[in-house]
């Protein structure tokens, strides 16, 4: 992890409702098949229920009402080469004696039913259990951008590359009672995660494969052969909590008494709250863990609301009834109407891509794709990059992008809150690495390009917003719809849960466009495996050339030899307009209410898509 050592802290801002007409300063240095409803068993009543709470019990969702008026962080450091020394231990290993009292409220777009296991888990479950969380991981990147142990206590990488060494935190229980965290729960889960349709599945499976070196070596050490040399941190982000890539750590005992159907709905994890209620299109309740190995909750109980509509959030919040949510920039106004509200920013916190689906190309060996069709405007009947064909469909592709106004998307759908300064997904910190190349806005461009390639009519094409919880995330995909109008595209906008589009998007048959949130990386190669055709999930792209060169930057473990691979393929991807094009990177806002403290220096920027380090939000003091 020496990569981070000398990356420039990005700090949270607070700004508070006396600031309303005062611009906020970023300040600081610079997988799954569509889950059913499942009907949960009863659970027991928590003792949140029967504490004396600060604050009154949620006991049904926020009223809905009617809707209230109103830098570019610093380049991730080349990784050298590992250290035999054992890792830094987390740092907020700070068990408090302290008696949880109240109940905390949030409110999120989409939760799905409560569904949580690693050989199943679903979406858009994935994004939400380790905001609660729930689960943790071995591993955690904090404010810092610094990655650092969570149920690893340390962890060594040998000099080749090929041995990775966890010695785990001691002490850490299961839920439910079903006992210490040990070695063989965490090699057992890591191999459930392979059985899954998680988006690192394929990767996760080839790591922690059974062979010679790949041991328990006591209850607290294990030792992985990862068979090939692998990069330690595009490795370290397999095992990270939270994100929509993330992983946890679950009971190997209770899934063999329950099965992995009732485990599911009731899973046993580590985290500082377990879950005892949850109803499906309306709410997870978790209880706080007494005497957590390493941080108990000031709140006795957590309810996670399912509202999809802004303006009930903010009634919500507005009423008392939420103390946080997920909420659109032009909600900021009247956040911030609510005497003793502020707002945290976290800067640079989601980049938004669109993907263009469909150019799924012949592979040896690979099965077809049925969703690949040569008939489609945006992709070729033949992968030759030199072909008349090719070309014909590049001119399609970039049509779309240069018929996007990002400037107007970030001044108007993000107030502000964003920039349009990284031309491509993954290459966040890594402009230089194209060499200059960015997107122009020419909407006359874009006619003519439609014209030359073949369609002066336009074509019809479907542009589907991922609800995964960015912020604006259908707002500016609704946006870039009008664009496309503009243009002479039929446009059909289709606004469908994540747990519906996810299928199409594992199963290759999705054909057209998706705007899709991510986190910024730590080397664009990380995030390169979901272009791969063994992976579960695919963000549009099949290719001969991009597959075996996205593989050798994967295994490339001299960062040097990394960077040359990053440049060439990300300057492919870019000259042919070949999906995952940035349109803006947005600053992640989230409202703290009248009853809470901020928790700025305890959030986790491996994904700030969903709201996170709740368990370190304490009651408002006077």
């Amino acid at each position: 992890m020496s990569w981070f050592r000398n990356s420039r802290i990005t700090l949270i801002c607070l700004v508070s409702a006396a600031l309303l007409l005062t611009p906020i300063i970023a300040c600081g240095t610079a997988g799954e098949s569509e889950l059913e409803s499942q009907q949960p068993a009863a659970a027991p009543q928590s003792a949140a229920q029967q504490a004396a709470p600060a604050q009154a019990a949620a006991t049904s969702p926020p009223a809905a009402a009617a809707p209230s008026g109103g830098s570019q962080p610093a380049p991730a450091q080349a990784q050298a080469a590992p250290t035999a020394a054992p890792q830094a231990a987390s740092s907020d290993s700070t068990v408090q004696a302290v008696e949880p009292m109240g109940t905390l409220n949030t409110g999120l777009k989409e939760m799905g039913p409560f569904f949580l296991h690693p050989s199943n888990l679903g979406n858009p479950q994935i994004f939400v259990h380790g905001t609660a969380p729930i689960g943790e991981g071995l591993l955690q990147q904090d404010l810092n951008r610094e990655v650092s142990g969570l149920l690893a206590e340390s962890w060594e990488v040998s000099e080749d590359y090929l041995t990775w060494t966890f010695r785990l935190n001691k002490g850490v229980m299961f839920h439910k009672g079903y006992g210490e965290m040990t070695s063989e729960d965490v090699m057992w889960t890591m191999r459930q995660w392979g059985l899954s349709k998680h988006p690192r599945a394929g990767q996760l499976t080839t790591f922690w494969e059974e062979r010679p070196g790949t041991e328990i070596v006591d209850p607290y050490t294990l030792t992985v052969n990862t068979g090939e040399p692998v990069v330690e941190v595009i490795a370290q982000r397999w095992h990270m909590t939270p994100g929509g890539g993330s992983t946890f750590i679950a009971s190997r005992k209770q899934t063999e008494e329950l099965g992995v159907d009732e485990a599911s709905t009731q899973i046993a994890a580590t985290g500082p709250w377990e879950i005892v209620e949850h109803r499906t299109g309306e709410f997870w309740k978790m209880e706080a863990v007494r005497d957590h190995w390493r941080h108990t909750p000031e709140f006795a109980e957590f309810v996670m609301w399912e509202i999809p509509e802004e303006a009930s959030r903010l009634a919500g919040f507005q009423t008392g009834k939420l103390d946080t949510f997920l909420m659109s920039f032009d909600t900021i106004p009247s956040v911030l109407e609510v005497e003793g509200a502020q707002l945290m920013t976290v800067p640079n916190a989601v980049e938004m891509g669109l993907r263009i689906y469909g150019n799924w190309y012949p592979i040896e060996g690979v099965e077809a794709r049925s969703g690949y069709d040569a008939e489609l405007p945006w992709v070729s009947p033949t992968d030759d990059v030199n072909s008349p064909e090719w070309e014909r469909a590049v001119k399609v592709r970039l049509a779309l992008v240069t018929a996007i106004d990002r400037q107007a998307l970030v001044d108007t759908i993000l107030s502000g809150y964003g920039h349009i300064n990284t031309p491509m997904r993954n290459y966040t910190g890594f402009e230089h690495y194209l060499d200059g190349r960015d997107w122009e806005f020419n909407p006359d461009r874009a006619r003519e390009l439609i014209a030359e390639a073949g369609y002066p009519d336009g074509f019809s094409i479907t542009l589907t917003p991922s609800l995964r919880g960015a912020p604006a995330e259908v707002e500016g995909c609704e946006a870039i719809s009008q664009m496309w109008g503009d243009i002479g595209l039929d446009v059909n906008f289709q606004r469908v849960p994540y747990g519906t589009l996810r299928p199409q998007l594992v199963g290759r048959t999705y054909q057209g466009a998706t705007c899709h949130a991510g986190s910024p990386l730590p080397t664009p190669a990380t995030g390169f495996g979901s272009y791969l055709s063994a992976n579960p999930f695919n963000r549009g792209l099949e290719h001969w050339w991009s597959e075996s060169k996205m593989i050798e930057a994967q295994a490339a473990v001299d960062p040097d030899d990394r960077e040359v691979l990053e440049r060439e393929i990300g300057q492919f991807l870019f000259d042919n307009v070949l999906t995952d094009i940035n349109y803006y990177t947005i600053d992640a806002v989230w409202p703290v209410g009248p009853r809470i403290e901020p928790w700025t220096e305890h959030v986790r920027t491996t994904d700030v898509r969903q709201i996170n380090g709740y368990e370190y939000i304490r009651h408002r003091r006077p």
